[in-house]
């Protein structure tokens, strides 16, 4: 017969169950974590929704347009190194639209008005006068809505 060695002791079994206990509560908060998660929903993702929305509202900065590197039209030529931003409104869904599938012309414009001038030339037009050349040519291929401030982030004239 076994020896009360080959027995486990009360202390061991007691454990056992408390253990056991344990891991079927936590199995069950688990469960029902999920089924709330998914049928319910997460607070947490509602509070993100509003802070989106919020942040719409305000208007964000479109950086689509990149970095333009242009030549200029001195001899020997100059280069002109530009990043264009603006604001416009995620919840204008069609004007979003409409800007990201202008990016292209954006930098055709933003070319062949800077490869057209001298660096003499875009010095003396200065910041305000190439912004407001480019605003009325930008604003001029679009259909949806209007541009209302240019910003340069990097502007420099070499040559």
């Amino acid at each position: 017969m076994g020896s009360a060695r080959d027995r486990p002791s009360k202390l061991v079994l007691s454990l056992y169950h408390y253990l056991l206990v344990c891991f079927i509560l936590l199995l069950i908060i688990l469960i029902a974590g999920t089924i709330y998660g998914i049928f319910i929903g997460s607070p947490f993702q509602k509070n993100r929704d509003v802070e989106v929305v919020q942040k719409n509202s305000e208007g964000q900065t479109f950086t689509g347009i990149g970095q333009i590197r242009v030549s200029t039209a001195d001899n020997p030529p100059g280069m002109v190194i530009l990043l264009v931003s603006f604001i416009y409104y995620p919840d204008d869904k069609a004007f979003s639209e409409e800007l990201a599938l202008r990016v292209g012309d954006f930098r055709s414009i933003l070319e062949d008005f800077l490869s057209s001038c001298s660096s003499s030339d875009l010095q003396k037009m200065g910041d305000e006068g190439i912004k407001a050349e480019l605003l009325r040519r930008f604003n001029s291929i679009l259909k949806l809505g209007q541009i209302d401030t240019l910003y340069f982030s990097d502007f420099l004239i070499i040559g």
